[in-house]
């Protein structure tokens, strides 16, 4: 599968690639600055202890022999000073001049090749230290004057080294460079890997969803996960399901319809023709009667029988299509049917018109509510509830719809909807055709026919059917005869 730069899954690994490498040199640096700031201060905590060795070394010699040339004084303790120095503080020492000249040193190739930065500054009244890092090594020069009683008698220089000090900075600064990044490459790797457990399960639902929309409803995505894409692909199947079985279904119905529209032109034109005979006869022979009938008795007659003969022929043709007409049109034949269920399938048809007027519908049955009806009867009866509950409840409103069973044996049909309360002078007339509601508050097309139809179902079922209004709420219940569970209509 190719990843484009677009991609969720590119957008992931560039995202965490940027935020890992950050994170990564802020905290090399951080821990590097944090060493280097604590070597720092260790050498200036050990220099500061040379210093105050050496400046109470050099103050009691004076106060012994009570010298008052100090800086020659200096200069002749100057080998015992750092024979005695180089023990006391471990490190390489030298004794200058104020003026920066060397009088002696303990070895003397620490300070000969060294740079003579630090011994400048001493020479200038300041006290100075350099690093200097050769071959794996570090070391440190350090030089201050010496002061006697405000005076300056000599300048001490020391060359100490901190090896050690470094090398286990530098062990600590790989270590934690080496963790770190086997860290980051660890989280970077999971964080890919879930990229591509997330991008991947998409891009096969963007493809699934591109055949889809291409037409072709055999599309399938197999997906073994528990988790919200593996819920996401499970409702992607079961919609695409859904959707070919209603689309099978329009198609069903269209090649029904234009079966039924193909017979209807045929017996259009049968009916057309078989019409046409008699009428043709008749309106002959009623010119022909009225040209010659009163000068010829005897055909006067014949045409008048044989006018009453087509007619009647003729009436007899239009009351038989009549109850053909009536037959084809008439419902189904009664049975055993579970309302509770006929229920609940009216209500996720009418869901989507109730979706586009901002409302919903929430249904409601118990098990095993049968009665004795047509199916369409009383789909129909439900359909018109439903349709007046939606067009007239308030907006973004909730309708309930409930089946149950009464304790009289009835099964109970409740249909719910907050509403406008309707006055008790129109709930009186409110099943009778176009007085159920007010015109100003009818549906563009309707003509009120809703609630009259559905009471002429109920009737014809053998229920009852009733509108309360109160509370700001409107209540339509249908009662129809119940049926046994076991007993067959």
């Amino acid at each position: 599968m190719r990843i484009g730069i677009r991609s969720i899954s590119a957008k992931f690994i560039v995202g965490f690639f940027l935020i890992f490498a950050v994170s990564f040199l802020l905290l090399s640096w951080t821990v590097t600055s944090i060493i280097q700031t604590s070597n720092q201060k260790i050498i200036t905590d050990d220099l500061i202890g040379l210093k105050k060795t050496g400046n109470n070394y050099v103050r009691q010699a004076f106060l012994i022999n009570h010298f008052a040339n100090d800086d020659i004084y200096f200069a002749q303790i100057a080998e015992e000073m750092i024979g005695d120095l180089r023990y006391a503080t471990s490190s390489e020492v030298g004794a200058y001049t104020v003026g920066g000249k060397l009088i002696q040193a303990s070895e003397t190739f620490a300070f000969a090749d060294a740079a003579e930065d630090d011994l400048k500054q001493a020479v200038r009244g300041a006290t100075a230290y350099t690093i200097s890092y050769d071959g794996g090594t570090a070391s440190v020069l350090y030089a201050y004057p010496v002061m006697i009683d405000g005076m300056k008698v000599g300048i001490l220089r020391y060359s100490k080294p901190f090896d050690l000090l470094y090398e286990q900075s530098d062990r600590i600064l790989s270590a934690v460079f080496y963790i770190a990044l086997a860290i980051f490459a660890a989280a970077f790797l999971f964080s890919y890997l879930l990229s591509r457990h997330i991008s991947i399960p998409l891009a096969k639902l963007a493809g699934a969803s591109t055949e889809v929309m291409k037409g072709n409803l055999d599309v399938r995505l197999t997906m073994r996960r528990r988790d919200e894409i593996g819920r996401l692909a499970d409702n992607f199947n079961e919609m695409i399901g859904q959707l070919k079985s209603q689309i099978g279904k329009i198609e069903r119905d269209r090649d029904r319809l234009e079966k039924l529209h193909l017979q209807g032109k045929h017996f259009f034109d049968n009916v057309t023709h078989e019409l046409k005979t008699p009428l043709t006869s008749i309106l002959g022979y009623a010119e022909l009667i009225r040209e010659n009938g009163e000068n010829d008795p005897a055909f006067f007659r014949k045409g008048m029988n044989h006018i009453v003969d087509e007619s009647q022929r003729l009436h007899g043709m239009v009351v038989s299509l009549l109850e053909t007409s009536k037959e084809q049109a008439g419902w189904e034949d009664s049975g055993r049917i579970e309302a509770g269920q006929l229920l609940r399938d009216v209500c996720d048809a009418m869901s989507f018109k109730a979706q586009r007027y901002k409302k919903t519908i929430r249904c409601e049955s118990e098990a095993e509510l049968y009665v004795e009806a047509q199916p369409d009867k009383l789909r129909q009866l439900f359909i018109n509830l439903i349709d007046n509950a939606i067009k007239y409840s308030d907006p973004h409103s909730e309708i309930s719809a409930k089946a149950e069973a009464s304790a009289t044996g009835c099964v109970r049909i409740v249909i719910a909807n907050p509403s406008v309360p309707i006055a008790p002078e129109r709930l009186a007339h409110i099943f009778e055709p176009f007085n159920g509601v007010e015109h100003s508050a009818r549906e563009q097309g309707s003509v009120g026919l809703g609630l009259a139809i559905a009471r002429s179902i109920a009737d014809e079922l053998s229920g009852l059917i009733r509108v309360a209004s109160e509370a700001g709420e409107t209540v339509v219940t249908v009662e129809l005869p119940g049926m046994e569970a076991g007993r067959q209509g």
